[in-house]
């Protein structure tokens, strides 16, 4: 009778453990799922680094030391909304 409820608990803690070790907070389930966060979060930082980079060359462009005229001109019609007169919009 004791070697049948040794076993038994032997095979209930390998399960135990079995199952920690597949769905656990450290399992494998969990890291695949960290290794995917962390490539989206990847491509996330590239965009980011892209849209900062594109952001640092129009700002280096408006800055004091040089001034794109075209770049300058562009952006006050965009925010000021207007045209000149020999202009046409097509939206």
């Amino acid at each position: 009778m004791g070697s049948i409820i040794f076993f038994s608990v032997a095979f209930m803690l390998g399960v135990y453990f079995t199952f920690a070790a597949v769905q656990g907070d450290y399992g494998l389930f969990r890291r695949v799922e960290i290794a995917a966060e962390r490539d989206a979060l990847s491509q996330d930082l590239e965009k980011l680094n892209t849209q900062i980079a594109e952001l640092e060359n129009l700002t280096r462009r408006l800055s004091d030391t040089y001034l794109d005229l075209d770049l300058l001109d562009q952006q006050a019609r965009s925010v000021l909304g207007m045209i000149r007169a020999d202009e046409i919009v097509i939206r």
